[in-house]
């Protein structure tokens, strides 16, 4: 695997023959788990949180000793740029710029010491991709993301609401076909696909007919578009599944739009108070949409900080600047999301997850290069902070949903590049215990092509209890 040369373009061909394969795909049923106990779950709902583009655990939940800006420091003596700040839990810090999370730490399970795998390169697409599927690319066949699995296996909590919304990704920008590719609800048809609302502002507009259109002549749209279902071509190239599947896409896209459950799209309904403190940006309008739906109902929500080569969390360079106005972005919404979902009854049985892709590090490997090369010393703010993709450690959040409440799991060392050193947890056990808290085992199947695909890699997922009430 890691003499093989991974390119963008090469994944997305992977990825499209994957897109064709599932169109063809048969039946997709969900099958039992090998020697099955009910579990009992203890949450409905979740919110993932996405921190797209590599959060560095040592700038926000897992801060080391900072050291100011200084021309021609050396990279290996770098492992934070943000002071630590006291939280709600005795002796447990954060990073700077996260002080109203800090006060809700003893709500939280911080996890220090999510260890992501080696995939053979560490790039955005491969990593991204096997978070959201579980499974690395490419595979023979399109995978489904864990959202797409999980709508699958429990059928919606509010029939009216899509399962499985996404917020604040654009998909018409570099990178992201790389995005799309996860995005999906591979063999499990479209009528698991995400919703995907770019600007969660604009989400109210969408459950209406286009300006100047009568709902009449929308419906009208509407019956015109059956009848040429039946004549479609995917009659001959898809499967009676996919067929089927669309179908019901439609259907209950059509009964999202004449159904009242469409006003918690409306984030302008919001008090202003309310909609101000969540208004930090595109990611903080996200937090309040993905309340109203969960509070409305919604089995999986994912809110994004967005994917964008060289911007957001993708800090290769104005590392410190950038992670500060990351975490500026984050802080106050994410927050309030928990103090409301906590206020509304709701906390208890949604799972709120805050993640990424892979961790940030000055230096990977500091024993094995010249560190008086001119290439690692700390040239100008532009070359201050953490720049380095790194799989040797990561910081995740768990809140509400049967996670333990004022919880730190795992450590990291205290030197360059602040590895993993106790209980490392894995994506595909981290998977696991998500998926326990909802009711669901790691060894669950979906019939495809006569063959199983587990819910986490080859059903060898393993709950971390220590992680759950």
């Amino acid at each position: 695997m890691k003499n093989k040369t991974w390119s963008r373009r090469k994944f997305i061909k992977n990825a499209s023959l994957a897109s064709l394969s599932a169109l063809l795909a048969g039946p997709s049923k969900v099958l039992g788990a090998q020697n099955a106990t009910t579990i009992a779950p203890t949450a409905d709902s979740v919110i993932l949180l996405w921190m797209a583009g590599g959060m560095a655990h040592t700038e926000t939940f897992d801060p080391k000793e900072p050291i100011e800006f200084r021309k021609n420091i050396r990279y290996q003596l770098i492992k934070s740029t943000c002071k630590s700040i006291p939280t709600s839990l005795d002796g447990v810090n954060f990073s700077e710029g996260l002080e109203e999370m800090a006060k809700l730490a003893d709500r939280m399970t911080v996890v220090r010491s999510f260890k992501p795998p080696d995939l053979g390169h560490v790039l955005h697409a491969r990593h991204q991709f096997h978070w959201h599927t579980g499974y690395a690319p490419p595979q023979s066949i399109a995978a489904p993301h864990i959202a797409s699995m999980l709508a699958k296996a429990l059928g919606p909590k509010n029939p009216d609401i899509p399962p499985f919304i996404h917020i604040g990704q654009r998909l018409d920008l570099d990178g992201s076909p790389e995005v799309k590719a996860f995005l999906s609800p591979g063999f499990l048809g479209l009528e698991y696909a995400p919703m995907l609302i770019p600007f969660p502002e604009d989400a109210g507009k969408i459950m209406s007919p286009p300006s100047g259109m009568t709902k009449a002549r929308f419906q009208s749209r509407q019956n015109f578009y059956k009848e040429l279902l039946k004549d479609s071509p995917l009659k001959e190239f898809g499967s009676d599944y996919q067929q089927e599947s669309f179908k019901k896409a439609i259907s209950n896209s059509e009964r999202l739009l004449n159904s009242p459950s469409k006003k918690a799209f409306d984030i302008s309904l919001e008090a202003k108070e309310k909609y101000d403190i969540y208004n930090t940006g595109r990611f903080g309008r996200g937090c309040l949409l993905a309340k109203r739906l969960v509070e409305e109902g919604a089995r999986f929500v994912e809110v994004s900080t967005e994917h964008i080569p060289f911007g957001n969390w993708d800090t290769h360079h104005t590392g410190h600047k950038r992670v500060m106005e990351m975490k500026q972005m984050i802080d106050r919404p994410v927050s309030q999301l928990i103090k409301d979902l906590e206020e509304k009854g709701l906390l208890d049985r949604t799972m709120i997850v805050l993640a990424s892709e892979f961790s940030r590090a000055t230096v990977i490997k500091p024993k094995e290069v010249d560190l008086k090369d001119p290439r690692y010393l700390v040239r100008g703010p532009l070359s201050y902070g953490l720049h380095k993709h790194y799989t040797g450690a990561g910081s995740m959040l768990m809140i509400g949903g049967g996670a333990k409440k004022g919880f730190v799991y795992g450590k990291t060392a205290d030197v360059v590049p602040c590895e993993t050193i106790e209980n490392p947890v894995s994506l595909t056990d981290f998977h696991a215990t998500m998926f326990h808290a909802l009711g669901i085992p790691p060894d669950l199947s979906f019939d495809v092509e006569r063959r199983p695909y587990y819910i986490t890699q080859d059903g060898k997922g393993k709950v971390v209890r220590d992680l759950l009430v």
